[in-house]
C-alpha cells in the first residue's frame, strides 16, 4: 500500500478556472516523488490539497490508507504529526519576533510531543541535525542567511518525527550553491530518518537528483509519470523534453 495516494484530484475556482485537472499519483514509503512543472501549473495547489489545507473539487488524498480529504478535525490533528511541510520562502516562513528556540519547539508544544524538560535538548538536537550550532537557539531569524533559515524550517518540520515531508520549492528562493547544499541535506536526512518526500520544483535537474519517481505537470494536468530514469532518459512528451532542455545541470555531489 502506498504511503500517500492522490486519486483523480481536481480543483477549480469557478466555472472557468480549473487549476488541477484529474491528477493521480502515489508515493511508496521511503520514496521521493518529484512533481515538476512551470510556475502556474498547479503544483502548489496539489501540495495544499495533500496537506489538507484546501479541499479538492473532486478526488481524494489518502495517507497510509486514511483519507485526508474526508478526515475529521481530530483525525487531521493526528495526521499533522505524520505529515509536515517545508515552504518555498525561508524568510516569510519564520516569525521574526520569535527566537529560534521557540520556533523549532513550537510543534512540540502544540502537540505535547515531549515533556517540557526535554524540549530544550530536543530543539538543540534538531538544529544539529540540519548543520546549525546550539548557539542559534537564542537568536532571531533576521540574524541568519536564507540558507540557514531554510535549515531552521527543516528542523521545525522534523520536530514531530514525521513520515512524509511536502517540500514546496524549498530551494527556489536561494542561490544555486546554497540550494545545492540544502538538497544534499534533504537527501542525507531522508536516508537517516527513512523519510518519504513529495518534492515540488520547476527544476528538472533537482527533481532528477532527488527523486525516485517523477510526475510532470502542465496546465494542471499530469502529462507524464514514471520512474526518474524513464522520464529523464526516454521522455515521451514534448513538454518534458522542453523542461529537460530548459534547465541547466546543477552540480550536486
Amino acid at each position: 500500500m502506498p504511503l500517500l495516494e492522490a486519486r483523480n484530484l481536481s480543483k477549480s475556482y469557478g466555472a472557468d478556472a480549473l487549476v488541477v485537472d484529474d491528477v493521480s499519483f502515489s508515493i511508496a514509503k521511503g520514496a521521493t516523488l518529484g512533481l515538476v512543472g512551470e510556475s502556474g501549473s498547479g503544483k502548489s495547489t496539489i501540495a495544499r490539497m495533500v496537506l489538507g489545507l484546501i479541499e479538492p473539487t473532486s478526488g481524494e488524498v489518502t495517507f497510509d490508507g486514511e483519507s485526508i480529504t474526508k478526515a475529521s478535525t481530530r483525525a487531521m490533528r493526528a495526521l499533522r504529526r505524520r505529515v509536515q511541510v517545508v515552504f518555498q520562502d525561508p524568510f516569510a516562513a519564520l516569525n521574526p519576533r520569535m527566537k529560534i528556540a521557540d520556533i523549532v519547539a513550537e510543534p512540540l508544544r502544540i502537540h505535547r510531543a515531549c515533556p517540557r524538560s526535554e524540549i530544550r535538548p530536543r530543539t538543540a538536537e534538531l538544529l544539529r541535525s540540519v548543520g546549525l550550532d546550539e548557539s542559534a537557539l537564542q537568536r532571531f531569524p533576521h540574524e541568519f542567511s536564507g540558507g540557514q533559515r531554510q535549515r531552521i524550517n527543516i528542523a521545525r518540520a522534523l520536530a514531530l518525527r514525521p513520515e512524509l515531508l511536502v517540500l514546496d520549492e524549498p530551494v527556489s528562493a536561494l542561490d544555486v550553491s546554497v540550494g545545492a547544499q540544502i538538497v544534499n541535506l534533504l537527501r542525507d536526512l531522508q536516508r537517516e530518518h527513512q523519510l518519504t518526500y513529495l518534492f515540488i520544483s520547476h527544476s528538472m535537474p533537482l527533481v532528477r537528483y532527488l527523486s525516485t519517481d517523477i510526475a510532470v505537470l502542465y496546465r494542471g494536468r499530469l502529462v507524464e509519470y514514471g520512474t526518474a530514469a524513464e522520464i529523464c532518459e526516454s521522455p515521451r512528451e514534448t513538454y518534458t523534453r522542453t523542461l529537460l532542455a530548459a534547465t541547466p545541470e546543477i552540480v550536486l555531489t
